[in-house]
């Protein structure tokens, strides 16, 4: 629920069986306005999943596509505050910007849409301007950051991060067969919501017996295997469960890997082996995050 303007959530939409059929972030920039970012190569299925809501509730709502307008850039890490405030006026505190909310400001005489949100696990915001402004934008932060060790990362730096982090990706290891309780998402869910939603009496329902599976954070004790996705996973002689998504977590020095397990193996400490090409690697079930699992650097003062 996004209560008021400048607030963002994060949002799993469900189908009737309780899966997870979307997966965005969503911005309430007005009182009857609402800018919602989903993942790459999502913007098609999740534009028609809205459509197709809001023709079945009879919404008087106008739905647009606006990924042409506009540019994004993340500017996340340790020294992210450092950097943006070189380029604004505005008041980067936790206390005047708190994460997940977004403001208006400008930076470096652009005007931007700023949220407080990370991919990574790290402090920083995404920036939103008219793409006209993208190229100045990209110049200005580059010069403001440069001195500072400011990189250019591309998506499988962020995908490595988020990984290390715990971050799920929809259309791996969230899909519409997979229920926010079996992937670890069930403090997301608000059973008591006003109104109700779809997939809430599969959710109860689901609540009621327990889940069957739950997603699971694998390290394998040989760092130089990697998984690609799909590999299978067992326990004993038992195949167990596939991997949804892997790779290795350069922070962490970890080769990393996510799979759904029988309730009953989940538990960190668990014994697993993963088939890589033919070979069986060991691996074991660990407590996630793997990353600064109190969440202290995103709330960095």
């Amino acid at each position: 629920m996004v209560r008021g303007v400048g607030d963002v959530t994060y949002t799993q939409a469900l189908n009737r069986r309780g899966g997870i059929e979307a997966d965005f972030t969503v911005t309430r920039v007005a009182a009857e306005v609402f800018s919602i970012v989903t993942g790459t190569a999502f913007g098609s299925h999740d534009m028609a999943w809205l459509r197709k809501q809001a023709r079945r509730c009879g919404a008087r709502v106008r739905i647009e596509d606006v990924t042409g307008r506009d540019v994004c850039y993340a500017l996340w890490g340790p020294r992210s505050r450092k950097i943006l405030a070189r380029l604004t006026p505005a008041n980067l505190s936790n206390e005047a910007f708190r994460f997940m909310t977004a403001q208006q400001i400008t930076v470096a005489d652009v005007p931007v849409r700023a949220l407080r949100v990370t991919f990574v696990g790290e402090l920083g915001w995404e920036l939103y301007a008219s793409s006209e402004f993208g190229a100045a934008l990209w110049r200005d932060l580059w010069s403001a950051g440069v001195d500072l060790g400011l990189v250019a990362g591309g998506y499988r730096a962020i995908d490595s991060m988020r990984l290390e982090k715990g971050y799920r990706v929809w259309g791996a290891d969230i899909t519409p067969e997979t229920t926010p309780y079996e992937a670890g998402l069930g403090v997301c869910v608000k059973l008591g919501k006003p109104g109700g939603f779809e997939g809430r009496d599969a959710l109860v329902a689901s609540q009621e017996r327990g889940p069957e599976r739950r997603l699971c954070t694998i390290t394998l004790h040989d760092p130089h295997s990697v998984v690609l996705g799909n590999e299978p996973v067992r326990i004993g002689d038992r195949i167990v469960g596939r991997v949804t998504s892997g790779g290795y977590g350069y922070t962490v020095d970890a080769s990393i890997a996510y799979a759904y397990l029988p309730v009953a193996d989940a538990e960190p400490g668990t014994s697993v082996c993963l088939d890589l090409f033919g070979d069986w690697i060991d691996g074991v079930v660990a407590a996630e995050p793997l990353f600064d699992p109190a969440g202290s650097r995103i709330r960095a003062s």
